[in-house]
């Protein structure tokens, strides 16, 4: 953990109160809760349901408006639009759009940030490598399993290159590869850098990769610290050693009773997590190419996650600059590609437009076939008056 001045998230007696039509007070869903946390940190949020943890994480990110309280994200309030482009969320449930696939769904998520294209296609090629979904980005959410569907969930939650990362139980669905794989991530990204909030229901999870929690029950904190504080059984002794014989255990017992007075409770041999013995039977048979249709073993974090950047220029500014940009400029003078400027008519062209056609020369018809001498403009129009009053004329005699 990295220890900051400023805290990324501060929360000072937030309470959010539900009330009915009436407008009584129905649920009191969070109450004075307090917290505090610092850059680099993994912060756990646990309790079970009903207890707030969602109500507080929809007012951190000012979706909702507590009815007490203050909180500080960045220094800022959450409504703040610079803040909200630096958080990072993944909900309980992933509300993607079915009919794109996962290329077109980080990509549209990617224009929301107003990304460049070439940035936005290099992180998108990245974060389906690192949730290993690259072999079916071309596949629509909507035939994804819960399990593929969270992981495309965390790498739109990662698109925007966030320094504070919510999520909400973010191993539902998962199976333990898939498990063991995103808190890896979690726990690098947090060496990153990156502020992370954690909630769910999972604790050994949370027991893995939290440096710090805070139980919920009721809307209310009802214990907070760091995990070795709050598991540590402090009356207790714990001794590890090489297989021991029984005759060497019966005399540490001994030992033990005459020296401290005490008896030793327990002699049992430790065993692996079944976990980890799922994990190695899966790798063992990667490591023989067993084909599976699910998502890949996940690769490395990108290194755009681990950078700081200035913040990007929105649509409005760059548009702003280019306006003013324009006018302190002299305005150009257009012109047309030499080619396509149409020669000036010269004066004896002009002159010979105007004057009366010459008279055709005389030839035999069967040289060249006779032409009709072209007449004035006045007289066609004479013409073509005469006739229509003629027609008018015939048709009101009949």
């Amino acid at each position: 953990m990295v220890a900051d001045s400023l805290p990324v998230l501060q929360t000072v007696g937030l309470t959010k109160v539900f009330r009915d039509f009436w407008w009584r007070a129905r649920v009191e869903a969070v109450k004075d809760l307090n917290l505090e946390i610092h850059r680099g940190e993994v912060f756990g949020l646990l309790g079970p349901n009903g207890s707030g943890k969602s109500t507080a994480i929809k007012l951190i990110l000012g979706l909702l408006y507590p009815n007490k309280g203050r909180i500080a994200v960045f220094g800022k309030p959450p409504t703040d639009v610079q803040t909200k482009k630096r958080i990072g969320f993944l909900p309980e449930e992933s509300y993607l759009y079915q009919f794109l696939n996962a290329r077109e769904t980080l990509d549209y998520y990617g224009r929301l940030f107003q990304q460049h294209g070439s940035v936005r296609r290099e992180r998108i090629d990245r974060l389906l490598e690192m949730v290993g979904l690259e072999h079916e980005a071309k596949r629509r959410i909507g035939e994804y399993s819960k399990g593929m569907a969270r992981r495309i969930g965390l790498a739109q939650a990662l698109i925007n290159d966030p320094e504070f990362l919510i999520l909400d139980e973010p191993t539902a669905g998962l199976d333990p590869i898939g498990t063991r794989q995103i808190k890896d991530m979690i726990r690098e990204l947090a060496k990153m850098g990156k502020t992370i909030l954690l909630s769910s229901h999972l604790l050994a999870d949370v027991e893995d990769v939290c440096d710090r929690v805070t139980i919920l029950y009721g809307g209310r904190q009802r214990k907070e610290g760091g995990i070795a504080q709050l598991l540590a059984r402090e009356n207790l002794t714990q001794i590890t050693t090489e297989k021991l014989s029984e005759d060497t255990v019966k005399q540490v017992r001994q030992l033990i009773r005459r020296l401290e007075g005490k008896e030793l409770l327990d002699v049992t041999a430790p065993s692996d997590k079944l976990e980890d013995l799922f994990l190695r039977i899966v790798r063992e048979a990667q490591e023989r190419n067993v084909r599976t249709s699910g998502a890949r073993a996940a690769g490395e974090l990108p290194a755009f996650l681990g950078t700081t950047k200035e913040p990007e220029t929105t649509v409005i500014e760059s548009l702003v600059e280019a306006a003013l940009t324009r006018q302190a400029a002299p305005e150009p003078v257009e012109t047309a590609p030499a080619a396509d400027i149409p020669p000036k008519p010269s004066k004896e062209v002009i002159e010979q437009l105007m004057s009366k056609p010459e008279q055709p020369s005389t030839k035999p018809e069967s040289v060249e076939p006779r032409r009709e001498k072209p007449r004035d403009t006045a007289e066609v129009d004479r013409e073509v008056i005469d006739g229509l009053l003629n027609k008018q004329e015939g048709d009101l005699g009949e």
